[in-house]
């Protein structure tokens, strides 16, 4: 099964770049401050029997890695169902400015006012330019195929001419289908940082929202709770290894955590990373 290799891939370059144990046997996903998240992690790596990184990775370069081979992972398992979802897509990570896509073009020229005036920037406050850890857009597309099995639409035809799906139509810009944050582990203010971004990317667009989504490696269910539940800014929060955190919580014993994750779960608050390309074809 490809999605199965790929995510097994997947877990194969997390723990080989990311995951390392100090000397007192500590994975490097723990809060080793946390006894609690410390076990919990140690269960978990015993499901994930890959060689593990030699040496310490900074925590700015362990986000930089988890994006990257996550933004990987997401467009090899997207691009198994181009059949389901058709197109040409774009994926990226970091620098990609939302400003580049159609729901949030006038953005640029938002924050281009806001620069020449200073005092309508105090009063107006907020920073409109999300950059998103890993975009997902979508090309516009021609005439030609739009018109493959029927005449839809054609150059003299004063219909469909605002829609950015079609490239003859003016200022033809990609569509940004989704915006994924990627939070190797979770603290209370990351979380609140990810719900900000999510709202920003809501309230300011013009046109379709994009899927929102948080993907992350915390292996403390109260943490991943403080950003999977509540619903209105994110879709779903994505764990890069769900049903082994799940045998790893019961594992711990720990009733109080594993309480909390079959409620995130049962409430459509969190899912396991394989799910991701599945939801992003919807």
């Amino acid at each position: 099964m490809e999605i199965k290799r790929l995510r097994e891939e997947y877990h194969r370059a997390i723990c080989a770049q990311l995951i390392f144990r100090d000397g007192q046997d500590k994975p490097s996903l723990s809060d080793k401050s946390s006894p609690t998240s410390l076990a919990i992690a140690q269960a978990l790596m015993k499901r994930l029997p890959y060689p593990l990184r030699q040496e310490k990775v900074t925590g700015q370069a362990a986000g930089r890695l988890f994006e990257q081979i996550t933004k990987e992972f997401i467009e090899k398992a997207f691009l198994l169902l181009h059949h389901l979802r058709p197109g040409k897509w774009i994926f990226a990570v970091e620098n990609h400015r939302i400003t580049n896509f159609d729901q949030y073009e006038h953005l640029a020229d938002i924050q281009r006012i806001l620069k020449e005036n200073p005092q309508l920037a105090s009063a107006l406050g907020g920073d409109y330019l999300v950059t998103p850890d890993i975009i997902i857009g979508r090309h516009p597309v021609s005439d030609a195929t739009i018109n493959k099995h029927d005449h839809l639409v054609d150059a003299d035809m004063p219909l469909a001419r605002l829609t950015p799906l079609r490239a003859a139509n003016a200022h033809p810009r990609p569509v940004l289908h989704a915006s994924i944050s990627c939070k190797w582990t979770i603290r209370s203010d990351r979380a609140q940082n990810t719900r900000a971004e999510a709202l920003n990317l809501i309230r300011n667009r013009k046109g379709h929202t994009p899927h929102i989504a948080v993907v992350t490696a915390e292996p403390l269910p109260t943490r991943l709770a403080s950003l999977a539940l509540g619903t209105g800014d994110l879709d779903c929060v994505y764990h890069f290894a769900l049903p082994e955190l799940k045998e790893a919580v019961t594992e711990t014993g720990k009733d109080d955590q594993l309480e909390v994750l079959e409620g995130m779960v049962q409430g459509k608050r969190l899912r396991d990373i394989s799910d991701l390309p599945f939801d992003l074809a919807i």
